[in-house]
This record gives structure tokens, C-alpha cells and sequence, in this order.
């Protein structure tokens, strides 16, 4: 459906689920990709998969919140792939399943490290390289826990809330280069590590499962991962080209605004 022959993009969380189908979906569409995760494991299986289909892609055991290891990974996936990255999907992320009256400061302020300030890191080290060669797309996974705050979600609310707001603001500075900066807001997605660790989590304190809830979403599912791969792969397409600073939910209906 599009053409990404050229692009370089930079894929965050690249080796499971969410992820890994952008990932493989840019690659379909003719995308170079830097598949970056802290699962070497993953990105190495994932990476084999793609090179036997004719894929160009480069791996780095990544961890976002680290700065220092994010600007090398940058380094090494410009030159592995010939060039910058045109394309950054931050796709990192960790969640947990906490109040403020259980969580503790430490997972709080892990949670803010891995999303927030990861989503940070790797903008602040490819966005100049974007400047420099005249544009770039950023999309940066939220979720609708960052429109409306959810019980027993405290940090991942706040981290989610945060990436939306970050999604406005460098929208607002970076169109002058060129540069569009949007976010897809997840609702309840199967078949991804989070989702296995939320609603073990959740069981595990006496709350229903993802499963348990399908009901409540109006078209009567749970998402899939390819199903917000679609929605990465038409905003970074020119037919998105009049979009920026939006926050698009893919939710089943189970929340709209």
C-alpha cells in the first residue's frame, strides 16, 4: 500500500509484539530498519526473519533510558544502513499494575525512565539528524490510559499522559523542519509481552483479565498488534502529510475523544 523504499526507520521495543509488527510492516513496505530492544535474544530471531525475506535492517540491544546507548546505537544504525534515520517509532515501554497506595517509588520512577525519559533520549539524539536532512516522522506509542486516567495504573497513566503531551509540543516546534510528530493511543492488545505480565499482574491482585473484559469493547475484540501497525504505517505515509500533534486511538471504541 506504501512505499518506504529510502527510508531508514528507527523501531524502539522492536523485538515483541507492538513492535515487532511495525517493524515488520515497514520492512513490507520497502523500509530499512534499525530494530533496537533490550531482548538480544528477540531482535536476533526477528532479524534472521527479516534478512531471509530481503530485509536491510540493523540490531542493537538497546536500553532507551540509557542516553549514552542510545547515541551509539544511533551511530551504528546510520552506518550499517547508509543512512540517518527518517523514521522513529518509540515503541519501548514497560507497565505495571499499581496504585498509589502499593506501588513503590522506585517502580514508579522506572516506569518514567523507560517511557518517558526513553522516548526522550532517542528523540533528542534523531531529531537534529531529521533537521539536517530536512524531515522526519515520530510516532510515539501511548495508549488511551494517556487520555483517561485508569485505576491501578498510576505510573503507566502518568508516563502515557506525558508521551501525549511530548507528542503536542514537539509537533508545534518541529513542524518549521519538517518533521511530523503524532501518537497511537492502544486499547486492550493481545498477544504481547505487557499485556501477559498486565494480566498476570492483575490476577495475581484479584482483578479480571484482558480477556475477562471484552465485553465492554464496542466492536467486540481485543486489538492485535498488527491492527495499530496499520495505523504506524498510514501516518508515516505522505497520505498523513497534513497531520501532526494528533493522538489517534485504536481502542475498539472502548474510548473515544
Amino acid at each position: 500500500m506504501y512505499d518506504y523504499s529510502g527510508d531508514v526507520a528507527v523501531v524502539t521495543g522492536a523485538a515483541h509484539g507492538i513492535g515487532r509488527n511495525i517493524a515488520e510492516r515497514l520492512v513490507a513496505e520497502g523500509c530499512k530498519v534499525a530494530l533496537w530492544d533490550v531482548d538480544a535474544t528477540g531482535l536476533e530471531a526477528l532479524a534472521v526473519k527479516l534478512r531471509e525475506q530481503g530485509a536491510m535492517v540493523s540490531v542493537g540491544k538497546v536500553d532507551v533510558s540509557d542516553l549514552e546507548a542510545v547515541r551509539e546505537a544511533a551511530a551504528k544504525a546510520s552506518s550499517e544502513l547508509g543512512a540517518s534515520p527518517s523514521v522513529l517509532i518509540n515503541g519501548a515501554g514497560i507497565g505495571q499494575v499499581a496504585s498509589i497506595l502499593d506501588g513503590t517509588p522506585e517502580d514508579f520512577d522506572y516506569t518514567m525512565r523507560v517511557n518517558v525519559r526513553g522516548t526522550y533520549n532517542c528523540c533528542h539524539t534523531i531529531v537534529p539528524m531529521m533537521t539536517k536532512n530536512g524531515g522526519g516522522r515520530i510516532i510515539n506509542i501511548a495508549s488511551w490510559f494517556g487520555k483517561s486516567g485508569r485505576p491501578m495504573s498510576l505510573a503507566y497513566c502518568a508516563s502515557k499522559f506525558a508521551l501525549i503531551g511530548m507528542t503536542q509540543s514537539m509537533a508545534l516546534d518541529l513542524a518549521k523542519f519538517g518533521i511530523r510528530v503524532n501518537a497511537v493511543c492502544p486499547g486492550t492488545i493481545t498477544n504481547t509481552r505487557m499485556r501477559e505480565q498486565a494480566d498476570a499482574e492483575a490476577i495475581a491482585k484479584g482483578l479480571p483479565p484482558a480477556a475477562e473484559r471484552v465485553h465492554l469493547i464496542p466492536l467486540g475484540r481485543l486489538g492485535q498488534p498488527q491492527d495499530i501497525a496499520n495505523v504506524v504505517a498510514f501516518l508515516i505515509s505522505d497520505q498523513a502529510s497534513y497531520m501532526t500533534g494528533q493522538s489517534i486511538n485504536v481502542t475498539g471504541g472502548l474510548w473515544m475523544n
